[in-house]
C-alpha cells in the first residue's frame, strides 16, 4: 500500500503496555463467577464454560512454552484499533516461541467455514502497526452457531495445526465465540476459543469490561467533525445542523460527544424511552429550544441524535417489538416485499396499528421492511435527523401562527458513521488494543477458553493498568431474538444515574440557552500527555471518585 507521511511515522510507534504484560507472566485466578442473569438456564446451555473464574495476569517466571499455532477473526462491523489487537497477538505469540504462528481468516467467520485464509508474518504485520480499519484481513458478519459451521472450521483448524482461535467482535459476536468454545469443550477437541471487545458503539461494556475498544477513537472523531460544524453554525448563524451519530442500542457515542462539544441539544434514547416520551414530545422539546435562542436573536443551533432513537420511542418500541416477531413467522418468509407491509399490518394489533398508520410513510415501510442479519430494524437507513428536522418545521410554523415563535428555521443534516468506524486509533486505543492483544495470547497460553481478554484500570497511566481475561458466560443472559429466546450477551444502556450523564443534564439547560460550544480539535498522537493520551469523557466521570 502507499502510506502517508502520518502513517509511516505511526508505524514507528510501540503501544505502552501493562506492567503486568512487559515481562514473563503469571495467571492469578480469582473467584468462581455466574452469569448476570437466568443462571440456571445459561449454565444449562453452557456447563463445560460455566462458572469459570476471573483470570489477572501479574509479573512471573520466564518459562518454557511448547510451539502453538493461532488463528485470528474480525467480525462485525470495523472499529479503530482492530490492527493493533493483531499485532499484539503476533508480538506476543511470537515472544513466547518463535515458531509459533499466527493465521488470519479473510473477511470475517465466514473465511473459517470457507477454508480461506492468510499467514500473518512479520512482513504483513509491519505494514499494520497503528493504522486503523480492519483491511489486513477484512471483516464479515457470518454467524457462527451451527454445527456444521463448527465443523467445517475444525477441519481447517486441524490442517494448520492451530490450538485456538481468537474473535474480534462486539457483543453477538462474542456470543458466537462462547458457543464455539462451549462446543469444542463439550466434544474434547482441544481448540481454545478466546474473544475481544470490539464496538465503537460502547455498549459492550460492564463491571469487567471498562470500555470496548474503537469507541475513544470514533467518538474523538465524530467529535472533532462536530465542533468544526459548530464553529461553522456560530459563524453563518442561519442554520440549525441535526446530527445523527452511530449507535443503534445505546447513545453512548451521543452522549461523549456532547461532553465533548456542549451543542445546544442532545437526545438520549434511553432517557426518551425512561420518561414514556412520544415522538411529538421530542419534536416539541426541540422545536421550544429552537424559540427560546431565536428569542435572542440566535436563529442557529446544533442537535445530536443517536441512531437508535427511534427504537426508544415507547410506542415505536412496542411496534417494533411485535414487527420483528411478524417478520419472523415462516409465513413471513415466503411472500414477496410488496405484500410484506400489508401482511405485517393484518398482524398487528389495534394500537401498534394506529401507531404504525401516523408515521411517515416512508419510516412506516422501512420498520416493516428492512432488517439486518440479527432481524433487527435497520435503524441507520431511517432518516431520523430529517424525519426530526421537518417535523420541528412544521411545530415552529404553528408556533409561529400562535405568536409563540419570531424566529427563521432553516436546518441541515448529517449522518456521522462510518466516518469514525475505520480512523487511525487515539494514543488509548493504540495501547488498549495492543494490550488486549497480548492478553489473548495469554489467556491461550494459560489454557484457558471461553473467555475475553480484558484490560481494566484504563484512566491511569497504561503501565497501571490491570489486564487478564472474563468468562464470557458471566456477562450473557436469555433475550428473544428472531422470535426465540437466546443466550446473548447483554448489551449496557446509558445509566441515568451515572455520572457521565448527570454531568451532561447538570449542563444541558445552559448549552441550550447559551452558545457554549467547544471545539476538540483533530487527535493528536505527539505532545503533552494530557492532550495526547487522555481517555474519552465518559470513561473518566465512571472512574472519578
Amino acid at each position: 500500500m502507499e502510506k502517508s507521511a502520518l502513517q509511516i511515522a505511526r508505524a514507528a510507534y510501540q503501544p505502552k503496555l501493562p506492567l503486568g504484560l512487559q515481562g514473563a507472566v503469571k495467571v492469578q485466578e480469582g473467584a468462581p463467577t455466574q452469569s448476570v442473569d437466568n443462571q440456571e438456564e445459561i449454565k444449562a446451555l453452557f456447563p463445560n464454560t460455566y462458572g469459570m473464574p476471573l483470570v489477572e495476569f501479574v509479573p512471573g517466571q520466564e518459562t518454557a512454552h511448547e510451539k502453538m499455532n493461532v488463528g485470528i477473526i474480525l467480525s462485525g462491523g470495523q472499529a479503530p484499533g482492530g490492527h493493533n489487537v493483531i499485532t499484539g497477538l503476533f508480538d506476543a505469540v511470537k515472544k513466547l516461541n518463535p515458531e509459533n504462528r499466527l493465521f488470519g481468516f479473510i473477511l470475517g467467520p465466514g473465511g473459517l467455514v470457507d477454508h480461506n485464509y492468510m499467514e500473518l508474518t512479520a512482513d504483513i504485520i509491519d505494514e499494520y502497526r497503528n493504522t486503523g480499519g480492519f483491511d489486513m484481513i477484512g471483516s464479515g458478519r457470518t454467524k457462527l452457531e451451527k454445527v456444521d459451521q463448527f465443523e467445517k472450521g475444525l477441519e481447517i483448524i486441524r490442517e494448520l495445526g492451530i490450538k485456538a482461535i481468537v474473535i474480534i467482535g462486539g457483543d453477538d459476536s462474542n456470543t458466537n465465540a462462547c458457543v464455539l468454545a462451549e462446543y469444542y469443550a463439550a466434544k474434547n477437541y482441544g481448540v481454545q476459543v478466546i474473544g475481544c471487545p470490539k464496538t465503537i458503539d460502547g455498549d459492550l461494556k460492564n463491571d469487567q469490561i471498562e470500555t470496548s475498544f474503537g469507541f475513544d477513537t470514533a467518538c474523538k472523531t465524530y467529535s472533532e467533525l462536530i465542533g468544526n460544524i459548530e464553529r461553522d453554525c456560530n459563524s453563518a448563524r442561519k442554520y440549525w445542523h441535526f446530527i445523527k451519530v452511530m449507535g443503534r442500542s445505546a447513545s453512548h457515542i451521543a452522549l461523549e460527544c456532547a461532553l465533548q462539544t456542549q451543542p445546544n441539544i442532545c437526545l438520549v434514547s434511553e432517557e426518551v424511552e425512561a420518561k414514556q416520551m412520544s415522538l411529538d414530545d421530542v419534536v416539541s422539546y426541540i422545536a421550544e429550544t429552537v424559540a427560546a435562542r431565536a428569542k435572542d436573536g440566535n436563529n442557529f443551533g446544533t442537535v445530536i441524535i443517536p441512531e437508535g432513537l427511534i427504537e426508544f420511542i415507547p410506542a415505536i418500541k412496542k411496534l417494533i417489538a411485535q414487527l420483528n416477531d411478524v417478520l419472523a413467522l415462516p409465513e413471513a418468509k415466503n411472500i414477496s416485499r410488496d405484500e410484506q407491509v400489508d401482511f405485517a399490518k393484518s398482524h398487528l394489533t389495534a394500537e401498534n396499528l394506529a401507531v404504525f398508520n401516523s408515521l411517515p410513510e416512508g419510516v412506516a415501510r422501512q420498520l416493516a421492511l428492512d432488517r439486518d442479519p440479527h432481524g433487527n430494524v435497520q435503524v441507520s437507513l431511517i432518516e431520523t435527523e430529517k424525519l426530526l428536522s421537518e417535523m420541528v418545521a412544521k411545530k415552529l410554523d404553528a408556533m409561529k401562527a400562535e405568536g409563540k415563535y419570531v424566529g427563521k428555521f432553516s436546518a441541515q443534516h448529517h449522518f456521522f458513521g462510518y466516518e469514525g468506524r475505520c480512523a487511525a486509533p487515539s494514543n488509548f486505543d493504540a495501547d488498549y488494543c495492543y494490550a488486549l492483544g497480548t492478553s489473548a495470547a495469554q489467556l491461550i497460553a494459560a489454557g484457558k477458553t471461553g473467555y475475553m481478554a480484558i484490560v481494566k484500570n484504563t484512566t491511569a497511566p497504561a503501565a497501571e493498568w490491570k489486564a487478564g481475561g472474563v468468562p464470557i458466560t458471566m456477562m450473557m443472559n436469555m433475550e428473544r431474538r428472531n422470535g426465540e429466546m437466546k443466550p446473548v450477551i447483554r448489551k449496557a444502556l446509558v445509566e441515568l444515574d451515572g455520572k457521565p450523564f448527570k454531568t451532561f443534564a447538570a449542563s444541558r439547560e445552559k448549552w441550550a440557552r447559551e452558545t457554549a460550544y467547544i471545539y476538540p480539535g483533530p487527535i493528536q498522537y505527539w505532545g503533552p500527555t494530557e492532550v495526547c493520551d487522555q481517555p474519552t469523557r465518559t470513561l473518566a466521570l465512571e472512574q472519578s471518585k
